[in-house]
């Protein structure tokens, strides 16, 4: 049968049916990295999908999932696909509260929860949902106390349903698959709620299959010009109902057979990094702060002899960098020859110990990073490039080509995309096959979404950098506008305060008032690591925070920010905050980001008394 849209499930059905046994994924289960095929793969994905319609789901129905990444994720999402339903992904923290509004908003038929943990939250609020029927669940333990619940069944037993659905039904996923069309709603992408309730942002076929031919399928994006595919390996740790990720992961997999291979969670990210060495490197700007907050602890903790040729290193990679950035991130004949000194020195064992040696091509997006960064990684060799988006254009935007590279941009937007910037408010707008359908069940928020002439309303301030790269300035709604007037960018000075090692978050205030404050968040195992060189005894968190010898620190890394801006930007008064951040505790959103409402609520007396 040929389907009537070309949709993720059939790429991977043809990519099974010409390379059965070539590995689709690896996934490390007690210490082994196992292999899954993509004959494998596709074999689980059509025995899910008829477990599916043995559960009646119907065309539009609302699939939800609630894991980590693991290639069930993968399995659920593309059977849901097949028999054109919607997935409703949810973040591993997102806890009770938040897991009641998604599933009612979305109105999610079959849930699956990953393991006990996530089980008990939707327990905790599944009277409230008459609307769920079945939830499926990963891991057995733990879940005794539902084995009399008909709603609760374990996945083999699902994929045991399937099968025998299958044997009754036989080309029933195949014909559901043949009816597929361009403006099928495939997933609904919840927004991290930052300003309010999440809205689901409805993407569909089209919007997938250009995103896949602007994002993906071009090699002019890749500094040797070689498009992705099945010799790339990638990395897949960030949430998968983030819309990067599943760019990155479920869609580049499906359209190129890059492998995928599962982190086993965030914490063994460094680990997993280093076995996997991916070819291919995605990440938001928080992970790359922390490898290179990483490397720089790691030159402090080293011997006096490894630690003069690491500083000479590290000077060597910012030379290098500066180079390479001046010449659009492409090599000159100086920083040529320069790495070719500085690899088999020192680059190899950095990137090798990062993870990095074998990456061709690495990007950030999602959220701002300190062009420092950049500049940093593209010194020691890793190919590293910023590029914009967001859900509702299915991240088609801008991006920074290798040989034109600006550094402080986010790039040139995309060949035959439409990207213009409003002259009276500075917002970016986009308009393109890739802007989404609107927000689920929500008109009036969708009409916000659009101008009166139908270009995308992206929140975001830019502005022109000759003419061809656009320059983020910050979200509309985040400019700080000062008692005497002066429009201010927090994020650009909150950027720089994160190019440290010792700073992990960064809230920069001011709305109003006469000058400029902050909140400031340590890194506790770099700041700890600091102290203890130092021989200062420390217990838990607020504890270390609290040591004038830390605040002393701190303050050297505002004032170096201070030196970077004008005066008025200049931070006059900060304030450590006194605990770790949580999304669970409403000061983050799932996305790592800043509530910077709830954080005013919840440290208003610290704020207050800067002020």
């Amino acid at each position: 049968m040929v389907s009537g849209f070309q949709t993720l499930p059939v790429l991977v059905r043809e990519r099974a049916r010409a390379n059965a046994d070539s590995v689709a994924m690896r996934e490390k289960r007690y210490g082994i990295w196992r292999e899954i095929t993509w004959g494998r793969y596709w074999e689980e994905i059509l025995l899910a999908a008829h477990g599916l319609l043995a559960l009646g789901v119907e065309a539009g129905d609302r699939v939800s999932i609630h894991s980590e990444d693991r290639p069930e994720w993968l399995i659920l999402d593309m059977a849901t696909m097949a028999v054109r339903g919607i997935t409703v992904g949810l973040y591993p923290t997102n806890p009770a509260a938040e897991v009641q509004y998604l599933l009612s908003d979305s109105g999610a038929r079959i849930h699956l929860a990953e393991d006990q943990e996530q089980a008990d939250k939707l327990v905790e609020v599944l009277d409230t949902l008459p609307g769920l029927e079945k939830v499926i669940h990963l891991e057995p333990r733990g879940f005794r106390a539902y084995r009399d619940d008909s709603r609760f069944v374990f996945w083999e037993e699902f994929l045991e349903a399937g099968r025998r659905h299958r044997a009754d039904n036989r080309g029933a996923v195949e014909a559901r698959m043949q009816e597929a069309r361009a403006e099928d709603v495939i997933t609904l992408v919840y927004t991290s709620g930052t300003t309010g309730p999440p809205k689901g942002a409805m993407l569909d076929n089209a919007n997938m299959a250009y995103c896949i031919g602007v994002l993906i399928k071009g090699g002019e994006r890749m500094p040797d010009g070689v498009p992705p595919g099945p010799a790339d390996q990638i990395l897949t740790y960030l949430p998968l109902c983030h819309v990067a990720e599943r760019i990155f992961s479920t869609w580049t997999s499906a359209a190129v057979g890059a492998v995928l291979n599962f982190a086993e969670s965030i914490e063994t990210v460094p680990e997993n990094l280093r076995e996997v060495q991916p070819t291919l490197f995605f990440s938001v700007p928080r992970i790359w702060e922390k490898l290179y907050a990483s490397i720089l602890i790691k030159t402090s903790d080293a011997t006096r002899l490894k630690r003069l040729c690491m500083s000479l290193g590290l000077a060597l990679a910012g030379v290098i960098g500066r180079k390479r950035i001046g010449n659009g991130g492409g090599h000159t004949p100086t920083s040529y020859l320069l790495s070719a000194i500085g690899y088999p020195l020192v680059f190899r064992a950095i990137r090798e110990r990062t993870g990095l040696r074998r990456c061709r091509w690495a990007c950030t997006a999602a959220a701002p990073i300190a062009p420092e960064v950049i500049e940093f990684f593209h010194g020691l060799g890793v190919n590293m490039f910023e590029l914009y988006g967001m859900t509702e254009n299915a991240a088609v935007a801008t991006n920074n080509f290798p040989g034109r590279m600006k550094l402080g941009t986010v790039g040139e937007p995309y060949p035959g995309t439409g990207l213009r910037i409003d002259p009276a408010t500075g917002e970016i707008q986009t308009r393109h096959p890739g802007v989404f359908k609107g927000y689920w069940n929500n008109p009036a928020k969708t009409e916000e979404a659009f101008t009166a002439d139908g270009w995308l309303r992206t929140g975001d301030v830019g502005e022109w950098i000759d003419g061809t790269h656009v320059r983020i300035v910050d979200r509309i709604k985040d400019i700080i506008i000062t008692s005497g007037g002066k429009n201010i960018s927090p994020s650009q000075i909150e950027n720089s305060l994160k190019t440290s090692p010792f700073v992990k978050e960064a809230m920069v205030m001011g709305d109003r008032r006469k000058y400029l404050t902050a909140l400031v968040g340590i890194e506790f195992d770099t700041v700890g690591d600091w102290a203890t060189r130092q021989g200062i005894p420390y217990t838990t968190y607020r504890d270390l925070g609290e040591k004038p010898e830390i605040v002393k620190l701190i303050q050297g890394v505002v004032d170096r920010t201070n030196g970077r801006f004008a005066r008025v930007e200049n931070i006059r008064k900060f304030r450590l905050i006194p605990k770790e951040l949580d999304h669970e505790d409403g000061e983050l959103t799932a996305t790592q980001k800043l509530k910077r409402a709830a954080m005013e609520k919840v440290f208003g007396e610290l704020i207050d008394d800067m002020y």
